[in-house]
């Protein structure tokens, strides 16, 4: 083992308060880190992003450089968030960026600079495990420890290879102790609003969506298949949605999508979009081998969404599986994230954190 003064740490650095604060705990650790700034798009939030990341690293008195990602980004976030949405799909493109992007082409990088971790300033936790009948040791994701802010639901497409090089240095603090050590650390960044948006979008999806993809006009019809009135292109929805359809006699909900006719269907009654049962595509297991199935878990169909009881099974003659809930979900959608965790109250109770299992797309 290497000396704490000898571990290299390479952090991901935004700009924003909690990479900031990521770096800071690292540096009085007495880790040896440098700070990284992933250039993502020629964008002036970006622009400014990296000024701030630089102005901290300064501060930090830790080396920093800036690796310059906007072809990668554009050809396997961008292109593939265009593409997903002209199929019909609903995507989340930071689920992408996490797989491809920091935990990818970052990790890559960071260990043909000899660095042991990279770090970034994402809320969650790590456990690290020895089972007692081998030496080989598994990571277990947790949620952090303020509920609120937690970000495992973006992880899910991590493996044990990438978490052996992970830290999450702010996992066990809440955000109000992160702005409190930002305020110990002097960090000049403390002010800088939260960004909730999509990184690579300056002002509205619909809007991004209409400068990259040809409309494509259909009907609106609703479930009887009468037709209401005509939209300009299937992307511009998502279930559940109820703005923008502007059809008179509404409020009208958007619930579901007929590729084959490029039919928009809509309904006025909101029980129209619960369900009790998806199928799910692509999965990850974070321990890298699927768990023995039925299997009870709590899922995620998207990020704000509440935690439910469900059981996945795995479908035969087929690579997807299936989620039956005890409880109807609001508004499936197709091309979103649905996350595993595991039932345990008793284990999140005791402080030891609820594990992300895995994660897949829902089709």
């Amino acid at each position: 083992m290497k000396n704490l003064s000898k571990r290299k740490i390479v952090v991901a650095m935004s700009g924003g308060v909690d990479s900031s604060v990521a770096a800071a705990l690292l540096k009085r650790a007495n880790f040896s880190v440098s700070g990284i700034f992933i250039k993502l798009a020629d964008l002036p939030r970006f622009r400014e992003s990296e000024k701030r990341a630089k102005k901290v690293a300064k501060i930090l008195g830790i080396p920093f450089l800036v690796l310059d990602l906007r072809k990668e980004f554009k050809e396997r976030v961008i292109n593939r968030f265009l593409k997903e949405y002209k199929l019909g799909s609903t995507p989340n493109p930071c689920v992408v960026c996490n797989k491809e992007i920091k935990f990818g082409l970052l990790l890559e990088k960071a260990l043909k600079m000899d660095a042991d971790f990279i770090a970034t300033g994402h809320y969650a936790r790590l456990r690290r495990e020895i089972p007692s009948k081998s030496q080989i040791p598994k990571y277990k994701l947790l949620v952090a420890k303020d509920k609120n802010k937690d970000q495992s639901y973006f992880l899910w497409q991590l493996n044990q290879k990438q978490l052996k090089h992970i830290l999450f240095p702010i996992g066990d603090y809440t955000k109000t102790q992160v702005r409190n050590l930002a305020k110990k650390f002097k960090s000049p960044v403390l002010k800088i609003p939260e960004s909730q948006e999509i990184c690579f979008i300056q002002t509205t999806v619909e809007d991004f969506l209409r400068k990259y993809l040809k409309t494509k006009p259909g009907h609106i019809v609703d479930t009887n298949g009468k037709i209401l009135g005509e939209h300009e292109g299937l992307y511009f929805y998502t279930i559940g949605q109820r703005k923008g359809i502007k059809l008179p006699g509404g409020p009208y909900l958007v619930l579901r999508k007929d590729q084959k006719r490029n039919h928009l269907i809509i309904t006025k009654n909101e029980k129209d979009l619960y369900r009790k049962e998806l199928l799910v595509k692509n999965v990850n297991w974070i321990s890298s081998k699927e768990l023995r199935l039925p299997l009870k878990i709590k899922a995620k169909i998207r990020y704000r969404h509440e935690l439910a009881s469900a059981t996945i099974t795995k479908k035969l003659k087929a690579k997807s599986y299936k989620l039956i809930f005890e409880k109807p979900q609001r508004a499936i959608t197709p091309g979103q994230s649905v996350v595993f965790y595991s039932p345990d109250e008793a284990s999140a109770k005791a402080g030891k954190g609820k594990e992300l299992l895995g994660g897949g797309i829902i089709c």
